[in-house]
């Protein structure tokens, strides 16, 4: 494990299918030598549901299960598949049930030997400070998670990810959406970014390595939020 604490970026969803996995393949072809976590969170004894209908069920243990390096985690068209052929330095795969989050989480931080590292999940941001936070949605409709007004809170973007990779009408889409909502969900405030955005979030994020110092000191949350802002 590198001295330094790496560089965490965090991609978490809003709910279901909302491209986090494209988005956290967008960012390691562009961050050479990254590595990405992939946290699952199964449901097994505690959701009273039938593990069958579960697809980790079977691989939840009395501790987190961690899969690191291609031959234990690579398969063709999977989460974890995907982030090798995006160029991931390591991939580590956290199998945990809703107890094991925290635990599963900072295992698998020990293990990255890299300068930065990609988690796509929503529930590790109640134990781990990341130095950039991105939501994502979709443009159109969203069924949100439960944990997803709280992991709200703790995200420095909102991105929004579309089916069609038009972004020309992405923020209209999600605006019309989020208007239609019983319950206002509040950004806060939080840059809206979309695919035409991320060349700005990998010049912050490289600003910072070659600074070399901690993320937070520069700012590469700060930073993204008053160029957008002002954009």
């Amino acid at each position: 494990m590198n001295d330094k604490r790496p560089i965490i970026l965090a991609v978490s969803g809003l709910s279901s299918n909302t491209g986090k996995t494209t988005l956290v393949c967008e960012l390691l072809e562009r961050l050479p030598g990254w590595e990405a976590i992939k946290l699952t969170r199964g449901h097994y004894r505690s959701c009273g549901k039938d593990p069958s209908g579960c697809c980790v069920s079977d691989l939840l243990r009395d501790e987190p299960l961690i899969r690191s390096g291609r031959a234990a985690n690579y398969e063709k068209g999977k989460d974890t598949g995907r982030f090798w052929d995006a160029g991931a330095e390591n991939v580590h795969w956290v199998i945990v049930n809703e107890d094991q989050v925290e635990q599963g989480i900072k295992q698998a931080l020990s293990r990255v030997k890299s300068v930065g590292v990609i988690v796509e999940g929503n529930s590790f941001l109640d134990f781990v400070d990341a130095d950039f936070a991105i939501m994502c949605a979709r443009a159109g409709e969203n069924k949100m998670k439960s944990s997803a007004r709280r992991t709200l809170d703790k995200a420095d973007a909102f991105y929004l990810s579309t089916i069609d990779d038009c972004d020309a009408e992405t923020r209209s889409r999600f605006e019309a959406w989020r208007q239609g909502l019983s319950i206002d969900l509040n950004l806060n405030g939080l840059p809206i970014l979309t695919r035409a955005d991320i060349p700005q979030v990998i010049e912050l994020i490289e600003i910072n390595i070659a600074h070399g110092t901690e993320p937070r000191r520069i700012g590469v949350a700060s930073g993204l939020k008053t160029r957008l802002v002002q954009a």
